[in-house]
């Protein structure tokens, strides 16, 4: 994307331009020199850019994984466009806004290292999964394949697709500890008949925050002429990966969550060629064949797809591979002191390679619930109780202003409450 055109035609518009972010700068200017991995156990460098944060101080936020909500600096330049737009009124959304759209999708493409031509704007992962599941020629007895571990309302969409046209859903069950990577490819494997039309698989369980060997199983999906939709919610702006080197069909995910964009913003990949072959959602005005014809939502808060331009700047300034290091650090941070504490059940790998910054932790003598208000009522730590699909504890997710000191109240916590 040629930033300079598009902030031209914002500012003929009376669009103020990119924030600077110069006091970020200057901070990480001072650790330019340093690894990722020397940066991640650095708590003065986090705590630096923890002051551009505004937080709530009632409780320590390990529940980060539902929304991450937008650093100060980026909160003020969302509020600085939905001024600016409605300033404009209509005569922004019937001039730049097209324009301006697709510049920031070609950012998008860029961070995800895809062509722009594959890549359209959503509300979230939701709807971008809804859309390709939505919006293929489903044939009675046409099998799709998911695991009781994705996300609940993707699988319930499967189940619509029952009822309506005859479709069957096979569902596994993925171990939250598994031997090895064949061992989850050959659970996808077996699953598969002549039937099978499309496999769902997350690249990192929501509930437990394992990474899966998405490539993997795409390679054996499409050895059996099977195309992989794939649940990206929890791996954007938090792994470091191209979509086209996964090798799936489509991919969706959800921008509000570890890429920080304000509520409302997500990105649906489709392969070059695939976009004719689903059905629209919505029709749009023109009744293209391209990906374009997937993303017609009508009139919308235009506010937020300017303000993803802004989150990618200041996913950029941190530098992704210093915030994965981080992430990474932070969760082996507390795992690695609670997994032989009598009591405390960890439902998630401790192979390095097989998770980032989510885990979840149960006690084998409360329900999840109860784990969670105790957590909340008693230590001050917010965080979400999983009671179901093979996992019973509570989705532990710090983010980059999360601290070490944080994390030592919360393993305190599970060391009493475990007893």
């Amino acid at each position: 994307m040629d930033k300079r055109t598009f902030l031209k035609s914002s500012a003929a518009l009376g669009l103020s331009s990119f924030v600077s972010f110069d006091s970020l700068g200057n901070w990480l200017t001072q650790y330019e020199h340093h690894s990722a991995e020397s940066i991640a156990r650095e708590d003065d460098f986090w705590l630096g850019l923890r002051s551009g944060y505004r937080l709530k101080p009632d409780y320590i936020n390990l529940e980060n994984g539902y929304y991450c909500f937008v650093p100060t600096e980026t909160l003020e330049k969302y509020i600085e466009h939905i001024r600016e737009v409605n300033y404009q009124g209509s005569y922004y959304m019937r001039t730049v806004q097209t324009e301006n759209k697709k510049k920031v999708i070609a950012r998008l493409a860029e961070v995800a290292g895809c062509l722009p031509e594959e890549m359209a704007l959503t509300r979230n992962t939701t709807e971008s999964l809804d859309t390709v599941i939505n919006g293929i020629t489903w044939r009675p007895g046409d099998e799709a394949v998911m695991a009781e571990q994705d996300y609940g309302s993707i699988v319930n969409m499967f189940k619509l697709m029952e009822k309506r046209y005859g479709i069957v859903t096979r569902i596994l069950s993925v171990p939250n500890h598994p031997a090895s990577d064949d061992e989850i490819v050959s659970l996808y494997r077996d699953a598969i008949t002549p039937k099978t039309r499309l496999l769902l698989v997350s690249h990192m369980v929501n509930i437990t925050g394992q990474i899966l060997p998405i490539k993997k199983i795409c390679d054996m999906a499409h050895a059996r002429q099977v195309e992989v939709l794939v649940d990206g919610a929890h791996t954007f702006g938090h792994l470091q990966f191209k979509i086209p080197d996964l090798g799936c069909d489509y991919y969706g995910a959800s921008l509000h969550k570890w890429l920080s964009v304000p509520l409302g913003s997500g990105i649906l990949y489709v392969r070059q060629g695939k976009a004719p072959g689903l059905w629209s959602l919505m029709a749009d005005w023109q009744m293209k064949d391209d990906i374009t014809h997937l993303a017609h939502t009508g009139t919308h808060p235009v506010a937020t797809d300017l303000t993803v331009l802004d989150a990618i700047e200041f996913y950029q300034k941190i530098g992704p591979e210093r915030k994965e290091a981080r992430l990474r650090y932070l969760q082996n941070y507390w795992t690695s002191r609670v997994q032989k504490i009598k009591g405390v059940v960890l439902n998630t790998p401790t192979d390095p390679a097989r998770v980032c910054g989510i885990a979840n932790v149960g006690i084998a003598s409360m329900k999840p619930g109860d784990m969670a208000k105790t957590l909340l009522e008693k230590y001050k730590i917010w965080t979400v109780a999983i009671d179901g699909q093979g996992v019973h504890g509570c989705r532990i997710t710090p983010n980059v202003y999360t601290t070490t000191q944080e994390l030592d109240t919360f393993v305190r916590a599970l060391t009493e409450m475990a007893g």
